[in-house]
């Protein structure tokens, strides 16, 4: 045997392997959710707006993977998404079989420092987001505040989550900033519980997401419940004769400081994957998500439950966060000293 021929052989053999070596990485990564389980971490309770969102999402997503994989929905609901963000960041699974949807305030509540959280969403991977929510406040037929003009004057008791939580955030941004008189009574599960104990007459009123209210049109158009205001400085086009709260604000600084606070609205419905998971599964799992949201049947199945499912692409989300992480650090600490229980 000549080592010409030997050489050959041995030249054409590594051609083979080069040209072959793409097709057999992309098809382990086509094959790796084959049979596989997801687990989606839900940082709330079950019938919690993100928590039916995530329900939703995930009977089209899993048909959208390659290999389509179960997507298994799990509640972590404590501390309003804390819980869920620390076990996604240092204890799941860094393998793609691991997804958290967790709350939209998760930068900020890093930034500013809360009590519990260990993770750093800096470093967790973005798939995307679903719903582009306008933040409202809304009140009770009998709630002694029946106009925005009238917080300043007299107090109103409304319920709330957590720290953290929207439910939480919104009133003691306006008390804070704004000077209006909310009385926060916290520790309810969700939104939903917090409609139900305005209904039972427990509290005058809640602030949250527009979403989290769209099962409650009834409640609404009879008057049992009323738009006090929105927590936008635009238009939302949903409620565009909403009186925004931007107009109470006295001087631009206060402007700045709501902007920063309510900036997470940008993220919607954010889902996240831990630090470390390979780019090759990352880019299967954003793709699919995508198609996923923009699937036919989940934009009429949304559209019939009045589920906000808009798309907020990953690098939206990476953008907001890089945004966010460049606040001069005056600013939060404005925020720090002017809303101590958000430290």
């Amino acid at each position: 045997m000549s080592s010409r021929w030997f050489g050959c052989r041995l030249t054409a053999a590594l051609a083979a392997l080069v040209l072959f070596a793409p097709t057999a990485q992309a098809q382990s990564g086509q094959d790796f959710y084959k049979g596989k389980r997801i687990t989606m971490i839900v940082g709330f309770p079950a019938g919690n707006e993100y928590d039916i969102g995530a329900r939703l999402l995930a009977q089209y997503w899993e048909k959208h993977i390659p290999g389509n994989p179960t997507i298994v929905v799990q509640n972590m609901p404590n501390g309003a998404s804390i819980q869920a963000a620390n076990y996604i960041y240092s204890q799941a699974a860094k393998d793609g079989t691991v997804i958290g949807a967790i709350t939209r305030n998760i930068v900020t509540s890093a930034l500013l420092g809360t009590p519990g959280l260990t993770a750093d969403p800096s470093k967790f991977i973005w798939v995307g987001g679903t719903s582009f929510p306008g933040r409202v406040c809304v009140a009770g037929q009998k709630a002694p505040v029946q106009d925005a003009a009238e917080l300043f004057t007299k107090e109103l008791i409304t319920g709330a989550v957590a720290p953290g939580n929207s439910t939480h955030v919104l009133p003691t941004v306006f008390n804070s900033v704004l000077g209006t008189k909310f009385k926060i009574i916290q520790g309810y599960k969700g939104t939903a519980d917090v409609v139900l104990a305005i209904e039972r007459g427990e509290v005058d009123a809640v602030c949250a997401s527009w979403g989290q209210f769209r099962t409650n049109a009834d409640a609404f158009q009879s008057g049992r419940l009323k738009l006090l205001f929105s927590a936008e400085e635009g238009v939302n086009p949903e409620i565009p004769d909403a009186k925004s709260i931007y107009t109470f604000a006295k001087t631009e600084q206060q402007k700045q400081f709501m902007r920063f606070v309510f900036s997470t609205t940008e993220y919607g419905r954010p889902y996240v994957l831990p630090p470390e998971v390979p780019a090759e599964r990352v880019a299967i799992l954003r793709k699919a998500f995508q198609d996923a949201v923009n699937d036919p049947a989940l934009v009429a199945e949304s559209a019939k439950a009045k589920i906000d499912m808009s798309l907020r692409a990953h690098e939206d989300l990476e953008k907001a966060t890089k945004n966010l992480y460049a606040t001069p650090p005056a600013l939060i600490e404005d925020v720090k000293k002017l809303i101590p229980d958000m430290n």
